[in-house]
């Protein structure tokens, strides 16, 4: 959310004859939320009342999940059956040592993900088709998100706003943005790119039918 002196300022430089992009760079918001803002600058209600409080359920909120998940994945492959967990300044790191994970994570290597080939080997292949869902799901976990999207249409004179659920995953490797893609296919999940300045980093699962299929929570 962004306050309305900051809208302001966006909608300001593009009324000195900006282009949507640079003003994008320098004021680092997205082009789809100034372009939205041109003929209005408050934000929506719902945006701008404020937050009723705390979330009553705390331990829902801090959402220890993932990290439960992944130290249960560790003692699982690993057969040593260790792992531990590093408390550091605004993160836990899960930790297993065993000689092994090369083998294991053969993807692994020196070098940037999105400049080398990243391809799975026919025994992880096999095992994503066995398990495409938990497959997706660690994807999301690690470089997705789901959002409460929204729009706005006219129906019978009245505009009336419409909010959906989003699923995002956004990588750099075209390999493993193609992993994603290609077991949403074989789910028979919908999804579109949504590229950002010609680049198509981001795709997009938000297809009513495919969303209500969706099982990677």
């Amino acid at each position: 959310m962004y306050d309305v002196s900051t809208r302001k300022r966006a909608v300001a430089l593009i009324a000195q004859g900006r282009s949507l992009n640079s003003v994008s760079r320098e004021t680092g918001i997205s082009r789809a939320a100034i372009r939205s803002w041109r003929g209005r600058l408050e934000p929506l209600p719902r945006m701008a009342a404020p937050l009723p409080g705390p979330p009553t359920d705390r331990m829902a909120y801090s959402w220890p999940g993932l990290i439960d998940a992944c130290e249960a994945a560790l003692l699982a492959v690993n057969p040593a059956h260790t792992a531990y967990r590093v408390q550091a300044a605004g993160h836990v790191s899960v930790v297993g040592y065993y000689a092994h994970w090369p083998d294991l994570l053969p993807q692994h290597g020196p070098g940037r993900k999105h400049e080398r080939r990243i391809s799975l080997e026919p025994w992880q292949q096999a095992i994503v088709d066995e398990h495409p869902w938990h497959f997706i799901r660690g994807l999301i976990h690690s470089d997705g998100c789901r959002i409460a999207n929204w729009t706005e249409k006219t129906i019978g004179g009245a505009r009336k706003r419409y909010a959906y659920p989003r699923y995002f995953f956004t990588n750099l490797s075209d390999d493993i943005r193609g992993l994603y893609t290609d077991t949403l296919d074989k789910l028979g999940v919908d999804w579109t790119y949504c590229t950002r300045n010609g680049i198509p980093f981001n795709i997009s699962v938000a297809h009513k039918a495919s969303v209500a299929s969706w099982t990677p929570t």
